[in-house]
């Protein structure tokens, strides 16, 4: 895009992750985006030096200097605040018959999804706990779920039943069916446009979908069981993790493969780009989780070795300077991205941890674990901050909020709790 032929109309501030979004126009009125990524942005960034550097790279002259400093200054006035929450049991609702599989937010945290072994997938309303939707067809467990974010208009939905929907939020009507894969799906998610569906299946392979026609665009292959799936955020690759031992990153517009990593002595069962895609972390039944870098992508960077048992997944912050993970050892582990090092093992759960997630800001950590609580914990000291009691059964998965003010926990006893954040304190 060539932004010097266009007028800078905005700066806006996007704090999670941290940057800038620069909006241009023409002589149309025709708008367009250029992000500015400030991921390692803290409270003692220069940021007199941050407005030469930007100005120097974007088509920007010193007359915005000004602006920038008064942006980038909020910005680091929201990402360096000193928060923690209390959190309070809102509602429990119990609609599913059968345990819970999955819980997802939209962007905008106003609504959320739960899955369910009782083939159904529901729309919820975050604030007052009513039923939107329920979105009825599949002939098996409604293992994943998502919304097309930051949209938010249709639901995926991806069944045992070996196909995947896609759902119009407004009225809950199935808008279209993908029929071909021959096992479960088990993973899923949305191109950054909302025009593809991709699929993840125990058949071994991975699928791109044209959501408006509804028909395979293309496939991937794995020799094992593909458990987890998803796109980089710029869309143009695509990340496969599977039972044969391997993840694999592919071109998203022809189904080419880049990459093997196939360092993994046993099953992955985890494995995700960070938000900038230059790097991917993976994970194992092996014990292990190594790092990647796609600039030097032939071998690993970093294998951490530290865990005792199977490890159920791994995730990034979302400026990718931590990696944190849930193991069937009862314990999650913060990683340094950049020394290497273990920061924290986080102990006090009494059964396996299947679910783990850092909030926008990068400050807290949530776990969900079989013994039926969910705990946040405090990043930077590994302290637990709280306990989230009152399921009767594990935790299939629980989700932060983009704001991190609100979390959903999904349990096996059929029934989603929603926490609200009581109080701030600083």
């Amino acid at each position: 895009m060539d932004y010097f032929n266009k007028k800078l109309d905005k700066i806006q501030v996007r704090f999670f992750p941290p940057g800038l979004i620069l909006e241009f126009k023409d002589n149309l009125g025709i708008i367009d985006n250029k992000i500015i990524d400030l991921l390692n942005i803290t409270k003692d960034s220069d940021i007199s030096y941050l407005v030469q550097e930007i100005i120097k790279k974007e088509p920007l002259t010193s007359k915005h200097s000004k602006t920038l400093e008064k942006v980038i200054q909020k910005l680091i006035s929201v990402v360096s605040e000193n928060v923690t929450q209390e959190f309070v049991l809102q509602k429990t609702l119990k609609c599913h018959e059968l345990p819970l599989t999955n819980c997802a937010f939209n962007k905008n945290g106003n609504m959320f999804l739960t899955g369910s072994y009782d083939r159904t997938c529901i729309i919820w309303d975050t604030e007052t706990g009513d039923l939107l939707q329920k979105l009825s067809g599949h002939q098996n467990v409604v293992y994943t779920i998502s919304f097309n974010l930051p949209y938010a208009n249709k639901v995926g939905t991806g069944s045992f039943d070996h196909t995947a929907k896609i759902w119009n939020v407004a009225d809950g009507k199935c808008d279209t069916t993908f029929s071909g894969h021959e096992m479960e799906v088990v993973a899923l998610q949305f191109d950054p446009t909302s025009s593809q569906l991709l699929t993840g299946s125990m058949d071994g392979s991975a699928k791109i979908w044209n959501i408006e026609t509804g028909l395979e665009i293309f496939e991937m292959k794995h020799e094992g069981e593909v458990i987890s799936c998803s796109f980089n955020t710029d869309g143009d690759k695509i990340l496969t993790g599977s039972f044969d031992h391997t993840a694999k990153i592919w071109d998203s517009y022809n189904g080419n493969l880049i990459a093997n990593l196939n360092e993994h002595k046993e099953e992955l069962s985890s494995c995700q780009f960070n938000y900038s895609g230059n790097q991917i972390v993976t994970a194992s039944v092996d014990k292990t989780v190594k790092l990647w870098d796609l600039r030097k992508i032939d071998k690993s960077l970093h294998t951490f070795s530290d865990h005792k048992n199977e490890i159920m997944e791994v995730v990034f912050n979302l400026s990718g300077t931590k990696i944190a993970t849930a193991s069937s050892d009862c314990t999650s582990k913060i990683y340094d991205v950049q020394t290497l090092e273990t920061i924290h093992t986080l102990e006090g759960h009494k059964g396996e941890i299947s679910k783990v997630m850092f909030d926008s800001r990068g400050n807290n950590l949530l776990t969900g674990s079989a013994d039926g609580t969910c705990k946040i914990w405090e990043v930077n000291s590994g302290k637990c901050l709280q306990n989230l009691e009152g399921h009767n059964d594990e935790i299939f998965s629980c989700s932060f909020n983009y704001e991190g003010n609100t979390i959903i926990t999904a349990s096996k006893d059929n029934t989603c709790k929603i926490w609200k954040a009581k109080r701030n304190k600083e």
